[in-house]
């Protein structure tokens, strides 16, 4: 999995086990249409308490997965803080969370923009 930021958009482009095993695409959002970014500490227990999810699910370990409601997407793995943000106008994903070791830092970037 790698997390791209640009100037115009972010980008999740997922591996091709992570695509097959979580029922997930890379995702890619505009920029503009990024909002409420957050670093999350336990990213795992926030999946593990979103209901209902399908993909990829290895309690307190790993997730790939989206919601029942495919409001929400996590990539997250236990140890690794995340990178959380609301998103607008790309169907019915609503948040986005994703295990990363730079998480704090991409966080700020995406706030100062």
């Amino acid at each position: 999995m790698r997390l791209l930021i640009t100037d115009e958009t972010v980008e999740v482009r997922l591996a091709l086990w992570q695509k097959v095993l979580g029922l997930l695409r890379d995702i890619e959002v505009p920029r503009a249409d990024v909002s409420d970014v957050e670093v999350v500490e336990d990213p795992v227990r926030e999946a593990m308490q979103a209901g209902i999810k399908v993909g990829l699910r290895l309690p307190w370990l790993y997730y790939v997965a989206r919601t029942f409601r495919l409001d929400s997407a996590y990539v997250v793995r236990r140890g690794v803080p995340a990178l959380a943000f609301m998103v607008r106008n790309h169907g019915a994903l609503q948040r986005v969370v994703v295990s990363t070791p730079e998480a704090r830092e991409l966080a700020h970037r995406l706030q100062s923009s």
